[in-house]
């Protein structure tokens, strides 16, 4: 690491020694990435998410490679909050980097019971999902609606005493509205963009790819879409903005902060090569020594228009 370049960045009081993180969904809780890399390079990792109960999640098959992606409809497997605090957080805290929960319910009242044992657990920061089914309101995601984001992140706030990332869907009409909704809500920061919801056909066996018939693309192919929402969040809200969506290196993080972004995630680049956060780091190093550039912060919002 070059000692003249500053890549420290702070998130809504959230701090990170560099603006890369490990992508929830992506990531595990970072065991299988650890025998590739040392953990101790990432600003921060967000880690699978977490639900109040163990779920299972979907049935198989539940990934499916596209042209320029991956789709996906695990279904959000995971432990159980419970579990997580017992068995990953002591592996976690072996590993000098910011650990960010990233939570999800099917309603308010489990957003508020999992935040606030998270509140009182050892993890800097916690990370609404909100692309999980409202089972009150047939199943519509809380995330669709700037009403819906507006009443669970502010029911949340008053549980969360770690700094509140909203993750934000771009399966709506204007995202600019809902992280709008958000940050008024009493979120710190938002981050995006979650998967876009798509689908795979096998034409031999007329039949979907995937067990769940629909799920979330990511990786290079959703990046534009990404760019051009990040840019659009960054100027409606004043919190800062985590991008992501198709990042598979520091020239892609570096048009991210650009856009307006304050950090990015790295996921989905990271099955193809798992050295994929070190070498986005390292670009964006380089960019910045080669533009001359001693603080990350100088690029953020730097696009010229």
């Amino acid at each position: 690491m070059n000692g003249n370049i500053n890549l420290k960045v702070n998130i809504g009081g959230l701090e990170l020694k560099n603006p890369v993180i490990a992508a929830s969904g992506c990531f595990g809780f970072g065991r299988e990435y650890s025998r590739y890399f040392d953990l101790n390079r990432l600003g921060g990792i967000a880690v699978k998410c977490l639900t109040l109960k163990p779920r299972k999640g979907n049935p198989p098959p539940r990934i499916a490679e596209t042209p320029s992606g991956v789709l996906n409809s695990v279904g959000l497997q995971n432990p159980g909050v419970h579990a997580f605090i017992e068995k990953e957080i002591p592996f976690l805290r072996k590993i000098d980097t910011a650990i960010i929960a990233n939570v999800a319910g099917n309603s308010i009242e489990e957003y508020e019971n999992i935040v606030e044992i998270l509140s009182d657990a050892d993890v800097d920061a916690i990370e609404l999902n909100l692309s999980c089914p409202n089972v009150k309101e047939g199943c519509l995601s809380f995330g669709n609606s700037a009403k819906g984001v507006s009443e669970v992140v502010s029911r949340v706030k008053k549980y969360a005493k770690k700094p509140l990332i909203v993750k934000l869907t771009p399966n709506v009409t204007d995202i600019a509205e809902i992280a709008k909704a958000a940050e008024d809500a009493g979120a710190d920061s938002v981050s995006l963009i979650n998967t876009i919801l798509g689908m795979a056909i096998d034409a031999n066996t007329r039949r979907p790819v995937l067990g769940n018939i629909t799920g979330g693309l990511s990786g290079p192919a959703v990046k534009p879409i990404a760019l051009r929402m990040v840019y659009e969040v960054s100027k409606a809200v004043k919190i800062p903005v985590i991008g992501m969506g198709g990042i598979s290196n520091g020239t892609d993080a570096v048009e991210f902060l650009l856009a307006g972004a304050s950090a990015v995630m790295v996921g989905t680049a990271g099955f193809a090569n798992p050295m994929a956060w070190v070498e986005t780091i390292e670009g964006i190093e380089a960019y910045m020594a080669a533009h001359s550039i001693s603080s990350v912060t100088e690029l953020i919002g730097g696009l010229i228009v």
